[in-house]
């Protein structure tokens, strides 16, 4: 069985990113690690990134392996060009993302990521209590019901979003949520048990709650902009996505910043768009896992890798959401 810790799509990264020796590379999602060694053992040097301070020691052990050519930054992704211009570094080969939750996240019971495991109502990725931020436990005690029940839907797909919120809002009045375990339990009764599911009934809102809490999609947009002005011409572009959300956003600015964006009909023209484009795709499409990483990896059954080369155009800045 695969390392809970193993990265998805690893060749399939290495192959698009095409680290070679001398190269500088961001890994925006070091995790554990594992993309970040796969460059190291070329020859590349690694900035890698991460919010999560619980990954230190990973990064410990990174740095014994490859002294002087790994750094890393306690930053999100839309912290990434300012990193690099920190850096000292004049050129940018490479930017790959890992989009998500980690099963290390989700292994820890204390940052209240999984609904499996008994924790404190939290889900912030720059972790916990010490540090600022919107906690879930915040959200469902505080929020109302319209805003609630949006997240649920946009975030989380949860097609019974409205009776979840009603029913969060009825036993928050009892009394407060504080755990993970007592607001599993009360999803899981609003929306009728399990009866068989393939997945959790919490499942879908205790995604929608970690990707509202730490701003996921509005990260990676920022993330895709920092890449974008970071970069050097021929630089590579590399996201892995794990979310239908995510990949939506990844697809429309690659689409939009190769130059393929449609364009308008008779009926409603758009203007023309007049700036270069400032990547070109490696390939259409997204490439997905297959083979023995579909039964040894699951993870690896949602994930989608899209790439492109940075042109020598000037980046486009803001995306819009």
């Amino acid at each position: 069985m695969t390392s809970p810790h193993a990265p998805v799509l690893l060749n399939e990264v290495i192959e698009t990113l095409a680290p070679r020796a001398g190269d500088v590379m961001i890994d925006a999602t070091f995790g554990a690690g594992g993309y970040t060694r796969a460059i190291l053992q070329t020859g590349a040097t690694v900035i890698a990134l991460d919010r999560d301070p619980t990954v230190q020691s990973y990064a410990d052990a990174v740095a014994n392996d490859f002294p002087g050519r790994f750094s890393l930054l306690r930053t999100p992704f839309s912290g990434l060009a300012a990193a690099f211009a920190d850096s000292g570094e004049d050129r940018l080969d490479g930017v790959v993302f890992d989009i998500g939750v980690s099963s290390m996240q989700l292994d820890q019971a204390e940052r209240g990521f999984s609904f499996m495991r008994d924790g404190p109502l939290d889900m912030r990725m720059s972790a916990n209590s010490d540090h600022g931020g919107e906690t879930a436990a915040d959200i469902v005690n505080g929020w109302d019901h319209g805003p609630m029940a949006h997240i649920f839907k946009l975030y989380g797909d949860e097609r019974q979003s409205g009776r979840v919120a009603t029913t969060i809002l009825r036993r928050r009045v009892e009394r407060p949520f504080e755990r993970t375990l007592d607001l599993a339990e009360v999803v899981e009764k609003a929306l009728g048990g399990r009866r068989g599911a393939p997945i959790h009934p919490a499942t879908r809102v205790f995604q929608a709650l970690r990707i509202a809490v730490n701003d996921e999609l509005g990260e990676l947009r920022g993330g895709l902009e920092a890449a974008e002005a970071a970069l050097s011409p021929g630089g590579r572009l590399v996201v892995v996505t794990f979310h239908s959300l995510e990949d939506r956003i990844v697809k429309a600015f690659l689409t939009e910043r190769t130059g393929n964006a449609p364009g308008g009909s008779r009926h409603a023209p758009v203007a023309v768009e007049t700036r270069k484009p400032s990547f070109t795709l490696q390939f259409k499409g997204a490439r997905e896992a297959a083979g023995a990483e579909l039964t040894t990896n699951p993870r690896a059954r949602s994930a989608k890798l899209r790439a492109a080369f940075r042109t020598d155009a000037a980046p486009w800045g803001r995306i819009a959401a």
